[in-house]
């Protein structure tokens, strides 16, 4: 599945973020977007751990941006969160790796893999501004 639960909370809890002037904490993104505060946690951390976002402690702690809207890209948002490049299918994403061993006679594998490709390169050049828009 392409937008999973993760990637549609990180989507949104950026898009707050990126308004904000100041940083936000867990508690009050939570909140706000009803989200279940746990699994926010786990998310905001995702992304402060592959540099989308920067963490700061303290009374007036919380989340930012860790780079401008226009340098954050949907790949990179859905990425840090799902731990791997979002997909569209099940599908292996190279032949010598089928989990059947039947793609060297699978009809639509290169279609499939044509598709998400372009999906890729979709995700990698819409950034977030995009989505501010």
């Amino acid at each position: 599945m392409l937008i999973t639960k993760a990637s549609e909370y990180a989507i949104l809890s950026l898009i707050v973020l990126a308004r904000s002037k100041t940083p936000i904490d867990s508690e009050r993104l939570s909140q706000e977007l009803s989200i279940p505060k746990s699994f926010l946690a786990k998310i905001l951390q995702a992304l402060a751990k592959n540099d989308i976002l920067t963490s700061y402690k303290g009374a007036n702690g919380g989340f930012a941006l860790h780079h401008s809207p226009s340098e954050i890209s949907m790949l990179q948002i859905m990425s840090a969160v799902e731990g791997k490049n979002p997909t569209v299918f099940e599908c292996s994403p190279s032949i010598d790796s089928c989990p059947l061993d039947k793609a060297m006679c699978c009809t639509i594998w290169p279609f499939l893999h044509k598709l998400q490709g372009k999906i890729d390169l979709f995700l990698a050049e819409l950034t977030l501004a995009d989505v501010l828009e």
